[in-house]
């Protein structure tokens, strides 16, 4: 009696794929005296879309400290959004605006 073995070929071991992390940045808003909370209020709810709530501790946290991390998100995001706060205008409430707010981007650590 013969017997015919099939032999199958080794399965290649799959290497696991590598994550790799993208790197975050948070948009920093800087402080002035030269903008209202209403503009401060109003520019955060129209470009980041944060409700009313939310908008007013922004301001209310960048007016006491000096700074606030209004988003992290991946750097070419957090420079359109910088890019954005500096597009927004000057505020009409104050006659001596001369233009928009400072933001900058950093290293999310």
């Amino acid at each position: 009696m013969t017997t015919l073995v099939q032999v199958l070929p080794k399965k290649k071991r799959r290497k696991k794929p590598r994550i790799q992390h993208v790197p975050r940045y948070h948009v920093v808003l800087w402080n002035d005296d030269d903008h209202t909370y209403d503009y401060v209020i109003r520019m955060l709810m129209q470009l980041f879309g944060y409700s009313f709530t939310k908008a007013y501790l922004m301001a209310e946290e960048v007016d006491k400290t000096g700074r606030c991390i209004v988003l992290t998100t991946t750097k070419e995001h957090a420079e359109l959004k910088r890019d954005q706060i500096h597009a927004f205008g000057r505020d009409p409430l104050v006659k001596e605006c001369r233009g928009s707010m400072t933001a900058t981007i950093e290293p999310a650590e």
